[in-house]
């Protein structure tokens, strides 16, 4: 028991830290589990076990079926006649937003939601002349409400599912908790639209210029190569090579035409124009020592780097947690030369970053503001481990499938929640369907799954078989009974839902569940309460995780978009993780009993 302990300590302390990715903790606790099989009690087959289970698969399923909705461009047509709807209502504007992500979260996985949302959001922000901080925020908080209204609306719910029938031997209906959750999403966005609304701060100033939101002023300039200059003739990469100074050529304009970087085999000219990214001390620096001179210009815009004809604009990516390149820095990972687009600055934290950024180690959550061709913005999109902001000027989504996309998700939840099949055959049907009928292409499904979240699942479910065969679960069970003496059924059900919530600020959610549940279960035996009702205030407690931007995917996604702070999370979600806390607790009881 106190062996097993020590792994769950172990997982807290890499969890928390980040030392290493949360799928990458995950397999090494998998492994450690197996390795002690003596005190254990968890054989090798028993260990991988966590790649065939229910849980796993149906996550892994719904992440395709949500891919095939995303192809069909849906929620960014919404988007457009919301903008048009709702241009002179702010209030209504913001309400259909909130109800259009919790609404959709029900019957799409929450983060393929934001995920989707977060452009289409953006969007709606230029177009209205609104804050993008004023509407990102609730677009991840009401799409973690959401996915509660169904099992599939999140990945915990599915694994939590998994965990009761192995305890208690119930597994979650397709509809199980749907009353729950429209008490939680109703509360919650009334909470969002007269509370939560005014206290999100404005971050980014509306129709803001992106070089003026990065704060990119004073690194942006024009110069002109004179007939003196020893750079004619030289190659920027060579030029590049030998400068030891924080300096990118930005664009080169020759003739009236515009070379965008990555021009590294560019040979310089007399005359050419150059858009440089420095600081105003290095500028003047290269004036006297490479030949250069101030053009006309006096600043740099948006404008100037929106090139038609070769389809360069500027845009913004985020990283999100499982992203290949966090720890490395953007010379490291050779990023300019990997996704033919320019990193010009990051944002972090609501701090803007334009000096020495190529020395910078990326994390999740920053926000990289950059020079990219169409080309490279569909590699963005195509990749599960950013999120482009703007909308894509040509998409291209298959609008046609429409219909067979939403009917095709409508069986899947439809079958399942009628009992005709289990959630994991109608998901695995429904992927089938989704390939066949060209919703989903076959070479899109790999990339449309976030593996991050499967080798997650699979890694934590060790864990939770050895908390529960070493008596750990039951020894913690029976501390927190001595420690909370005669409490209620509902005041210790409340006292799980808090616990559960706060150590979720600061580990996966998943692992949270699977730590949590066992505990919970036990220690409803002991005071002789419903186990069922403890299942849900800790399934509930981990998908509602509003405190930090790092505590649940979807925050960190919206955190560097919104430009917010870390406090901004805190200020705008306290209260509402209270409101959801007393709801969810009160909703429990009455509904199910404790």
């Amino acid at each position: 028991m106190f062996v097993v302990l020590g792994i769950v300590g172990v997982a807290l302390v890499l969890f928390v830290s980040e030392w290493l990715p949360l799928d990458v903790t995950a397999i090494g606790l998998m492994v450690l589990v197996i390795i002690l099989e003596p005190w254990t009690k968890v054989t090798p087959t028993d260990g991988v076990s966590g790649f065939a289970s229910t849980a796993t698969i149906t996550v892994l399923a719904m992440f395709i079926l949500s891919e095939g909705v995303r192809q069909t461009g849906l929620l960014q047509r919404l988007g457009n006649q919301i903008a048009t709807y709702t241009d002179r209502n702010p209030l209504k504007r913001f309400s259909m937003i909130v109800g259009m992500s919790g609404s959709a979260a029900g019957i799409i996985n929450n983060t393929p939601v934001v995920a989707m949302m977060i452009p289409m959001v953006s969007g709606i922000a230029k177009k209205t002349r609104t804050s993008p901080s004023k509407l990102l925020m609730p677009v991840s908080f009401a799409a973690m409400m959401g996915g509660t209204l169904t099992l599939i609306g999140t990945s915990t719910n599915i694994l939590a599912s998994d965990v009761s029938e192995r305890l208690i031997g119930r597994p979650f209906g397709m509809f199980e908790f749907t009353g729950l959750g429209a008490l939680v999403l109703l509360f919650g966005s009334i909470y969002l639209i007269f509370i939560g609304r005014h206290l999100i701060p404005e971050r980014i100033k509306p129709e803001e210029d992106l070089t003026d939101e990065f704060e990119m002023a004073g690194y942006l300039s024009e110069v002109v190569i004179r007939d003196d200059s020893p750079l004619v003739g030289r190659t920027v990469e060579t030029v590049l090579n030998e400068m030891d100074e924080d300096v990118d050529i930005v664009q080169i304009i020759r003739d009236n035409e515009v070379f965008p970087a990555p021009i590294l085999n560019k040979q310089f000219r007399v005359g050419d124009l150059l858009i440089l990214r420095t600081r105003r001390d290095t500028l003047f620096h290269l004036m006297d020592t490479a030949g250069l001179q101030p053009a006309a210009k006096a600043r740099i815009t948006e404008e100037d780097f929106d090139i038609e004809d070769k389809g360069e604009q500027l845009v913004e990516v985020v990283l999100l947690s499982e992203n290949p390149m966090l720890g490395e820095t953007i010379r490291s990972s050779l990023f300019t030369q990997r996704y033919d687009a320019l990193v010009l600055a990051v944002r972090r934290r609501g701090m803007n970053f334009t000096d020495r950024i190529d020395e910078i180690p990326l994390q999740g959550g920053d926000t990289l503001l950059l020079q990219a061709s169409q080309r490279a913005m569909k590699r963005f999109e195509g990749n599960r481990t950013f999120v482009l902001i703007q909308e894509s000027e040509d998409p291209a989504f298959r609008r046609e499938k429409t219909g067979l996309a939403l009917g095709i998700v409508a069986a899947v939840v439809g079958t399942a929640g009628l009992g005709i099949t289990s959630i994991l055959v109608s998901a695995l049907a429904g992927v089938f369907a989704m390939i066949v009928t060209g919703c989903v292409q076959a070479n899109e499904i790999y990339k449309s799954v976030d593996w991050s979240v499967i080798f997650l699942l699979a890694g934590v479910i060790p864990l939770g078989m050895a908390m529960e065969r070493s008596g750990l679960a039951e020894y913690l069970a029976y501390a927190l009974a001595d420690a909370g003496g005669n409490l209620s059924g509902i005041t210790l059900l409340f006292v799980f839902y808090v616990f559960t919530s706060l150590i979720t600020q600061v580990i996966s959610n998943n692992a949270s569940v699977i730590l949590m549940i066992p505990v919970a279960v036990e220690a409803a035996r002991l005071a002789d309460a419903n186990a069922f009702s403890f299942i849900l205030a800790v399934t509930f407690a981990a998908s509602c995780a509003l405190l930090t931007p790092v505590g649940y995917q979807t925050n960190l996604m919206v955190y560097g978009p919104g430009g917010y702070r870390f406090t901004d999370f805190l200020r705008v979600g306290g209260p509402l993780q209270i409101v959801l806390a007393i709801v969810t607790c009160l909703g429990i009881a009455m509904i199910y009993g404790v």
